[in-house]
């Protein structure tokens, strides 16, 4: 009998046939089902009942590493959000996708009930990626909530139409001064969001590096660069403005221009349930059109 945590940030409508499947699927195999508490709230406020016997999570009944998964509904960023209740817990994600491209939740609305079957039956693989560290050098309580992240860390200028200048060290050794809007760390994993839309290279996720993407440089000479994961990446904003802004994960906190960002790998990894046919090559395919050429029609079917 597995038990698993169900995971949403916003409840809507078509959620509903998606939702009471996955439901009715783990009902019928005897599992043991939470749901996270605002996400059955919101199914609640709509009349709809299938949700009321389920146990409930929340902050105050958090996740521990007796649960064999946490399923997540929507997109890319439900996931992120979802790490936040994980961090060094050692529970896999198995990502529903309800939102758009769907990078990490892979399992499509019509595949739920055989994911959800090769899931009950074991009938899976654990990939695991690799996650950002985020330090600073004062104590604050925004980096506190920051922390860590499984895509990327990004600053960018705050209250200002003028770049900003952001001084990059490798292991304390000086890389350059970046002049731009602003500026990427990213994980394999994250290669594939802002930094991609930057001009970025897209990374395999079991490579051991991060990537540092400029984001729209007036140094014309400034590209993307690979580094070794084992890198500390130091980053200081030059005094041009008072604050600087930095996200991870679409975390945002307003930071002080003192205040210098050290960037390590996390002593842990992000675990996401990986279902045969649900490999990283298959969705750059899919997602991204990857090498998408008329003249490959008749290339071998994986």
């Amino acid at each position: 009998m597995k038990k698993v945590a169900i995971f949403g940030q916003v409840y809507k409508n078509s959620h509903e046939e998606h939702l009471s499947t996955l439901i009715n699927t783990l009902n019928k195999a005897k599992s043991s089902v939470f749901i996270f508490k605002d996400y059955g709230d919101s199914v609640k406020k709509t009349g709809l009942t299938f949700t009321n016997n389920l146990e409930i999570f929340d902050g105050n009944t958090p996740l521990d590493d007796s649960f064999d998964a946490l399923i997540t509904l929507g997109g890319d960023g439900t996931i992120l959000r979802a790490f936040n209740l994980i961090k060094h817990l050692s529970i896999p994600i198995l990502g529903i996708n309800l939102g758009r491209l769907g990078f990490l939740a892979t399992v499509q609305k019509n595949e739920i009930p055989d994911a959800i079957a090769a899931f009950l039956k074991s009938d899976y693989t654990i990939d695991e990626r690799v996650m950002l560290k985020v330090e600073s050098n004062e104590k604050s309580p925004e980096f506190t909530t920051l922390g860590y992240a499984l895509n990327d860390l990004t600053i960018a200028k705050k209250n200002t139409t003028s770049m900003i200048g952001v001084d990059a060290y490798l292991n304390d050794k000086y890389l350059t001064t970046y002049w731009a809007d602003g500026l990427i760390i990213s994980t394999p994993t994250g290669s594939t969001g802002y930094s991609l839309s930057c001009q970025g290279p897209v990374m395999m996720p079991n490579t051991n590096n991060f990537l540092i993407t400029p984001v729209a440089p007036h140094n014309l000479n400034a590209r993307p660069i690979v580094i070794s994961d084992n890198t500390v990446v130091k980053l200081k904003v030059l005094k041009r403005e008072d604050h600087f802004l930095a996200s991870l994960d679409s975390r945002v906190a307003t930071m002080n221009v003192e205040t210098e960002l050290i960037v390590k790998k996390a002593d842990f990894s992000a675990k996401i349930i990986a279902l045969k046919n649900h490999t990283f090559i298959n969705t750059l395919r899919d997602k991204l059109l990857w090498g998408q050429d008329t003249r490959n029609k008749f290339s071998p079917k994986q």
